[in-house]
This record gives structure tokens, sequence and C-alpha cells, in this order.
């Protein structure tokens, strides 16, 4: 019989990844990944050696709409109401590494 994951396995990944897991979330995660293994090990056993590899099963299409030009916000509007702007675009205050 394969190795099932034990509870401790469980509590210290859970640990390492900063998990705060009390005695029942533990008990209900290590029964939910011996399940998950469970299901691995099943799908491990397939034969699939006349299967294609397969990397889209669902043929794509370009679902975005063409770009058409439309009337929009004047220019010199909007950067009229801007806080601050420099040629002609908003000017936005540094965020890393630059000092004024």
């Amino acid at each position: 019989m394969p190795e099932q994951i034990s509870r401790e396995t469980v509590a210290k990944v859970a640990r390492l990844a900063r998990l705060h897991l009390d005695e029942a979330e533990i008990d209900r995660m290590t029964d939910q990944l011996a399940g998950m293994l469970d299901h691995f090990r099943d799908v491990d056993a397939l034969d699939l050696t006349t299967v294609e590899p397969l990397n889209q099963p669902i043929p794509l299409s370009n679902v975005l709409r063409d770009d058409v030009e439309a009337p929009s916000l004047d220019h010199d509007e909007v950067l009229g109401v801007a806080p601050a702007t420099q040629d002609g675009r908003f000017r936005v205050p540094p965020i890393i590494g630059f000092e004024e």
C-alpha cells in the first residue's frame, strides 16, 4: 500500500507556510490531502499511451471587439482640472527611488 500523508507532515507544511491551523483543521486537511493523493494514484495508473497530448481543449477565438474611434473627453479640459501637469500630461509624484 502506498504511503499516506501523515498528520505531522501536514502540520509541518502548514507551519512552514505560516498557516495557523487548529487540531480539527489539521485533521481535515490530512484527510483531504490523502484523498487527493489517492486520486492522483488512480490517474497515474491509467494507460495513456494512445492519448495525444493536448494543450488547449477548446479552440480559442478573439472575443474582443475591434477598436473604434469615438468621441471622448477634451484633452485640454481634462488637464485643466488636474492638480499638476507637465508637457501636456498628468504629473504624478514619483513612487520609487526618485527624490525631487
